[in-house]
């Protein structure tokens, strides 16, 4: 069992697991970039162990359709090649078929619905997913049978007792795999260290509409795209206040229809509206339901909250209802576009002010049944960061599971069992890889580290003109700085660095030194030597040797 991702991370979860030279891959997540990654669109998991056992491949498996377990299958499948069948429930495969067909590979790409319950052999793995509760539809956990034994991959999950959908977790199926013998159970661990039970996403919907009957302009609610049952519970709530509603953001409208085709979501005839529409009724009669909770730069919420946006224009009277809470990494960028709703004068409204969201992931006492049920011989905690996945390791001790057969390991640590027992193999090193634009790249990538460094401290670009007969100047040096912070005297700069350089370029004449790349090396250690005594920084130094 090899997990690519989602180990002392949260987000781009990807798994392989292997037996007997074949391979199953279960979910091909991604994560998005921190500020810190200048110009990256995506960040996925370092998948290149699957380069060369493309043909090993049975299948591909997927829990559910949130970004961070299907956002990478494209680059996936661009890169290794195509499988012979990638499985999920219904909802997941009817969105994952879209997501493709942008990538123009879903006519290629073997899409099969696997439904909950229903076994099937791919080389030597017996596949079966399970169905469980989470804050979107048809999310199953994934039970791999082989001739040593079975392994759980649960994904997402809650016991949610009143779910929106009436599916509750088949806890039946999860206890017999605990009568049957389990070898390893790998468990969410997102909410591992908060105690208690999480809220059932059926305790959302009331809350919403007492919220709503308070608010006198326009509502706008924030929710992740995926998050059907909340989008759903929203829309009902806004029929019963006789509001319209509009959908904003690509992925909002395009994950609502996918539902409403499959059955999965409702909506009466004429309530909706669209988003250029949303300035022709009343403030008090419009719910606007938008992407964005997670503060995403380009998202509809944030450019609303900068005023960027086509079709809404934030105004005081506005009362903005984040129906999510940040995913761990995003807390900044959130509470960013919060304080810009603010500043325009709109109200903002949280989880924090009122029970308007319900994870979807399982707390402690949940992660303890999930042990209990299926009774694992071996357990190894996935999807958290180090410290969630030390406190699910710490869960598994309190319900009875040697702390022996309890694994905490990382992305690219291998753990090999059989029927002598468990234990880590030889640490592979997987990393990440970075998506800028269409291409895919090593973070180790030069031009990262060149975005990086200019970011800091900003880049001087020197040219100069020499002969190239004897190496003398034939034209004024000329000197360009940008992203150079706190620059002041800059005129006075230039003037005395275009000095420097000439003296270097007659030293170099005199030496007889007409090699370009010599001369390039030699200004460039002078400059940043010459900078960095005047500015106590170290920009990025790129001279231009030119000969004429």
């Amino acid at each position: 069992m090899l997990p690519l991702g989602g180990l002392g991370e949260i987000g781009k979860n990807m798994t392989v697991v292997e037996f007997d030279g074949r391979i199953v891959v279960v979910d091909t997540g991604l994560m998005f970039p921190t500020a810190e990654m200048h110009g990256i669109d995506l960040v996925l998991p370092d998948f290149s162990y699957l380069r060369d056992r493309a043909d090993d491949i049975e299948a591909i498996v997927l829990t559910h359709g949130h970004e961070d377990h299907v956002g990478a299958l494209p680059y996936v499948l661009r890169e290794i090649g195509v499988p012979p069948v990638i499985y999920g429930g219904l909802l997941t495969i009817g969105m994952v078929r879209s997501k493709l067909d942008e990538h123009k590979l879903a006519d290629s790409a073997p899409l099969q619905e696997l439904p909950a319950g229903e076994k099937v052999q791919r080389g030597p793995f017996q596949i079966e997913l399970i169905h469980l509760a989470h804050s979107i539809p048809d999310m199953r956990g994934v039970l791999i049978t082989t001739e040593v034994g079975s392994m759980l991959m649960t994904g997402d999950y809650k016991f949610d007792q009143t779910p929106v959908d009436g599916r509750p977790a088949d806890i039946p199926r999860l206890a017999e795999i605990g009568k049957e013998g389990l070898l390893l159970l790998c468990g969410d661990s997102t909410n591992a260290d908060r105690p208690g039970v999480a809220p059932s996403e059926s305790s959302v919907g009331p809350a919403l509409l007492r919220t709503f009957a308070q608010c006198e302009g326009r509502i706008i609610v924030t929710s992740f795209a995926s998050n059907i049952h909340r989008v759903q519970q929203v829309i009902d709530a806004a029929v019963a206040l006789d509001r319209k509603v509009a959908l904003v953001g690509r992925s909002m409208r395009k994950n609502f229809n996918i539902a409403s085709n499959l059955g999965i979501a409702k909506a009466p005839q004429g309530i909706f509206i669209q988003p250029r529409e949303i300035e022709n009724f009343p403030d008090e009669k419009v719910v606007v339901i938008s992407t964005g909770s997670q503060g995403e730069p380009l998202s509809a919420l944030r450019r609303m909250a900068n005023n960027d946006h086509r079709d809404v224009q934030l105004h005081a009277g506005d009362t903005v209802v984040f129906s999510a809470n940040p995913v761990p990494g995003n807390e900044r960028a959130v509470n960013e576009t919060i304080d810009r709703i603010y500043e325009i004068g709109a109200t903002v409204i949280t989880a924090q002010d009122a029970p308007i969201h319900a994870s979807g992931h399982g707390q402690q006492e949940e992660l303890k049944l999930m042990l209990n049920l299926t009774k694992p011989r071996y357990v190894l905690p996935i999807h958290g960061d180090h410290q969630r996945l030390r406190k699910h390791s710490e869960l598994a001790a309190e319900v009875g599971i040697d702390r022996a057969d309890i694994f905490r390991g990382h992305n690219g640590l291998p753990l090999e069992v059989d029927q002598n027992g468990a234990a880590f193999g030889e640490d592979i090193h997987s990393g990440t890889m970075y998506v800028d634009g269409v291409n895919i790249g090593d973070p180790d990538d030069a031009a990262l580290r060149d975005r990086r460094d200019i970011a800091a401290d900003g880049i001087f670009i020197v040219v100069v003109t020499i002969s190239g007969d004897d190496g003398s100047v034939v034209a004024d040096p000329e000197v360009i700085f940008r992203g150079v912070a706190f620059l002041e005297e800059g005129d006075a700069m230039v003037d005395d660095l275009s000095d420097l350089v000439e003296d270097q370029l007659e030293a170099a004449a005199k030496a007889g030194n007409r090699e370009s790349h010599l001369i390039e090396e030699d200004l460039h250690d002078a400059v940043g030597k010459f900078v960095y005594q005047r500015l106590k920084r170290r920009p990025m130094i790129l001279p231009v040797v030119i000969e004429v």
